[in-house]
């Protein structure tokens, strides 16, 4: 026992004699950032963008203003196509595009989509290197990553971090959110550059970061970045798959009513729109969407994602929980309409925009009507409060039931309406096992 001791004792020693060892461990166990670096960077661009903007004065619009912008893109063909955001290029009147090895060139819109935040730019050059895209189903929370971009107009700045999560959403920036959470440091200026695993594949395109937080960054994920690139080089515009559904979260409440049994959640199905491939193929209101072509969904984001990543004209297989039971409906998607005109919901003409209230409104669905003793017909459902509106401002969020405007029930928007014909209205909501008062101003 006292040899051991003592030979314990002899390698404490030697460690503790090697002030270098921890360093050189440290170094040992981290990944060669700077080669990943290296082999990207040349599909990296630095994008410089001069807009017009109009200048108002006292009498109305004065002339015009040229302001200067910057961001980053990724080169995805060798031929000039280069992927950046949206909301990098849009307005520009010239945008000039500076390669890695500082040539530059003047670039060319090919197409946007703001509904992504994503497009494309085009410059007359060949030979370039081109940037592959990650499989998404291999990209796990935890990875390594790196974001490459120009930050402040620092140009082929470079930052580490892992995957947070993926299929984040809901915060309003864009019509279809399904990002790349990532603690990699981004900034200003690194809208459009690639986030890459340490192969260097794109696993997806910089966006945005949390304004209310540090270390929290987004990215449109490389599945969503390629259908979309693709299609706007091929066509300029974006096809997209629709089925006519609207949906809502499935809280442990609703699933206890609507007799889902196990914790894997799904979708609610709060409005059908009329004559869309949902309607046709007999899906209801108050269905389940529990699985799309055989592939569990645990929310109504997870049903979105799964219809983007097919094309228009793909018949489908929609499995559903519809009072209690599981059954199987077959649907070909249509092509989903431009935002703003979509068909009225079928048996929900009530829903939309009830005026400049701030708030997305649909009737009381039947599970959240027998769960409070509600009336038929009566109560709205908050479905979105725009940040910043006066339904924000009432307190007012998703998932809030209004049942009352000044002491009288809710059927319909126009109750609401006239009930804020003197500017302001006593609402009564209901919101999870409990009920408040508001008061909602125009």
């Amino acid at each position: 026992m006292r040899k051991y001791a003592v030979a314990i004792f002899a390698l404490l020693a030697c460690i503790l004699a090697s002030p270098n060892l921890p360093a050189d461990a440290q170094r040992a166990s981290l990944p060669d950032f700077a080669s990943v670096a290296e082999e990207v960077s040349p599909s990296v661009v630095s994008l410089r963008v001069a807009s017009r903007r109009p200048v108002m004065g006292f009498f109305g619009m004065m002339g015009e203003q040229v302001q200067q912008g910057a961001g980053s893109g990724v080169i995805i063909r060798s031929n000039g196509y280069i992927l950046t955001n949206n909301h990098v290029i849009d307005g520009a009147s010239k945008i000039e595009v500076r390669l890695h090895d500082n040539r530059r060139f003047e670039g060319e819109v090919v197409g946007r989509d703001p509904s992504t935040d994503l497009a494309v730019v085009k410059i007359p050059a060949t030979g370039l290197r081109a940037a592959r895209f990650a499989d998404m189903e291999k990209v796990k929370p935890g990875q390594w990553v790196i974001a490459i971009g120009s930050p402040f107009g620092l140009d082929y700045t470079v930052t580490t971090g892992v995957v947070s999560a993926l299929g984040r959403g809901g915060f309003g920036m864009t019509e279809i959110e399904d990002f790349v959470q990532t603690d990699a440091s981004i900034n200003p200026g690194n809208s459009g550059g690639p986030l890459v695993d340490l192969e260097g594949n794109i696993v997806g395109i910089n966006t945005m970061i949390h304004g209310r937080g540090s270390g929290i960054g987004f990215a449109a994920p490389a599945d969503l970045a390629k259908r979309v690139a693709d299609q706007l080089i091929a066509n300029g515009t974006v096809r997209r798959a629709f089925i006519g559904v609207m949906l809502q979260e499935l809280t442990p409440a609703l699933a206890e009513e609507l007799k889902v049994r196990d914790d894997r959640g799904g979708a609610l199905i709060t409005e059908i729109v009329s004559g869309s491939p949902a309607d046709k193929a007999g899906l209801r209101v108050g269905d389940v969407i529990i699985a799309i072509d055989g592939k569990r969904v645990s929310d109504g984001r997870g049903v979105v994602r799964a219809i983007l990543q097919k094309g228009v004209g793909t018949e489908t297989s929609i499995r559903i929980l519809r009072d209690g039971r599981e059954r199987t409906v077959k649907l070909v998607t249509a092509q989903r309409p431009d935002r703003g005109n979509v068909p009225a919901a079928r048996g929900a003409d009530e829903s939309g925009e009830a005026s400049n209230f701030g708030m997305r409104l649909s009737p009381t669905p039947e599970p959240l009507r027998q769960r409070y003793g509600l009336e038929r017909g009566v109560g709205l459902l908050v479905e979105g409060v725009t940040q910043g509106s006066k339904a924000a401002e009432a307190g007012l969020s998703r998932g809030d039931l209004i049942v009352e405007a000044d002491r009288a029930p809710v059927r319909s928007v126009d109750d609401l309406q006239k009930a804020m014909r003197d500017g302001k209205a006593l609402l009564r909501v209901l919101r999870q096992n409990g009920a408040f008062y508001t008061l909602l101003e125009r």
